[in-house]
C-alpha cells in the first residue's frame, strides 16, 4: 500500500519508532541505535512538521530526499526542515547496527529567538541527501559535543536561560555546519567544475531548443531539477565559486544570447524577446538597459 506517514509532533515521531516519549516537547536529541521504522515492505515515505539534524553512520537504508539516493554508509551530517518530502528503503539484510544521533527541532520552539527566521536562511536544510556533509572525525566530534550539550540542558531543570541556551548551541552548531558545507564545497573542485559544466550546459540547450518560446525565462528551481540537485545547493555552489547566484547566471546568459542575436541577427526586438522567454518587447528592453545601460535599439545601432 503506497502510503505516506505525517508526524505533527516529536512525540508522534518516537511512538512510531518505538522510543520513550520525548523528554521536551518541542526538541529531542535521539541516539539513532535505538531507532526502528515498523514498515512490513521496508519501504517508508514521511512528512515531517518540525526540523532535524541526522549525524548518522551505517544505516541499514537508502534515504530520497527529492530525487537523490544516498547511502548512510559513513559518518554524515544531513539536514530536514518541516513539510520536506523523505522516502526511505530499508536494507532487510544489513549486519552493521546503525548508530549516530538525530536531533528534532519543532518551529514551536524558536518563536520569539533569534533563530525563529534564521532557520530559512541556511540552505542546506534544503539539499538533497546526496549534498549531506561528510566531515572529519574531528569535525564530528565538534557536532557532536554541541548536540550533547543541548541534550544536557533540556534534560536540566528548566528556568527562564533554558531556552536561550539551547538556542546558542544550536545556533553554533548550524555555523559549524556553513564552515564545514564551505569546506566540503570548496574542496571538491573535480564534482564542483562537473556540476558547474552541466549547468552551462543545460542553460544553453533550454535556450538553443525553443524552451525558452514554450516556457518562458528558466526558474532556477527549473534548473536546478533538470541537474537532479536542490535549488539551494545549486545556488551555493555558484556563488562559491563565481560569486553570483544562479539568478545571475541567467540573466547573463539572457543578456549574451540577446547581444547576439541583435547584432548578429535581421530578427525584430519583439521576436528576440520572445525567443527568449520574455512575454513582452518592453519588459525585455527595460531588462536590456538595466543591465547594459543601452536600449536594444541603440546596442544594435553600433553594428550597422
Amino acid at each position: 500500500m503506497d502510503h505516506t506517514f505525517r508526524f505533527h509532533s516529536i512525540a508522534e515521531f518516537h511512538k512510531f519508532c518505538g522510543l520513550p516519549n520525548p523528554e521536551h516537547p518541542l526538541i529531542s536529541l535521539i541516539d539513532y541505535s535505538q531507532v526502528y521504522y515498523p514498515v512490513n515492505d521496508n519501504k517508508m515515505k514521511w512528512i515531517q512538521h518540525f526540523y532535524s539534524v541526522g549525524l548518522k553512520r551505517n544505516v541499514n537504508a537508502k534515504f530520497n530526499y527529492g530525487q537523490q539516493e544516498y547511502d548512510f554508509d559513513a559518518g554524515v551530517l544531513s539536514f530536514v526542515s518541516p513539510q520536506q518530502f523523505l522516502r526511505i528503503e530499508m536494507n532487510p539484510e544489513a549486519k552493521i547496527e546503525p548508530t549516530g544521533w538525530l536531533l528534532l527541532i519543532h518551529p514551536d520552539f524558536l518563536w520569539n529567538t533569534s533563530l525563529a527566521k534564521k532557520m530559512n536562511t541556511y540552505d542546506f536544510f534544503q539539499y538533497a541527501a546526496n549534498e549531506a556533509l561528510f566531515m572529519s572525525d574531528k569535525e564530528e566530534a565538534t557536532i557532536v559535543d554541541l548536540l550533547v550539550a543541548i541534550e544536557n540542558e533540556y534534560q536540566s531543570k528548566i528556568d527562564k536561560f533554558s531556552q536561550q541556551l539551547i538556542v546558542a548551541q544550536l545556533e553554533t552548531l548550524l555555523i559549524y555546519a556553513e564552515r564545514f558545507y564551505e569546506r566540503q564545497f570548496l574542496t571538491r573542485t573535480k564534482t564542483s567544475a562537473e556540476l558547474l559544466t552541466r549547468f552551462d550546459g543545460i542553460l544553453t540547450d533550454y535556450f538553443k531548443n525553443g524552451e525558452a518560446l514554450k516556457h518562458g525565462i528558466p526558474s532556477v528551481q527549473r534548473i536546478a531539477e533538470q541537474m537532479h540537485i536542490s535549488a539551494n545547493y545549486l545556488g551555493t555552489l555558484l556563488r562559491l565559486h563565481t560569486e553570483q547566484n544562479t539568478q545571475q547566471h541567467i540573466q547573463n546568459k539572457l543578456i549574451s544570447l540577446a547581444k547576439e542575436r541583435l547584432s548578429t541577427s535581421a530578427l525584430t526586438i519583439g521576436e528576440i524577446a520572445y525567443e527568449l522567454g520574455f512575454e513582452h518587447a518592453q519588459s525585455f528592453s527595460k531588462f536590456f538597459k538595466t543591465k547594459t545601460n543601452q536600449s536594444p535599439s541603440d546596442f544594435r545601432t553600433a553594428f550597422q
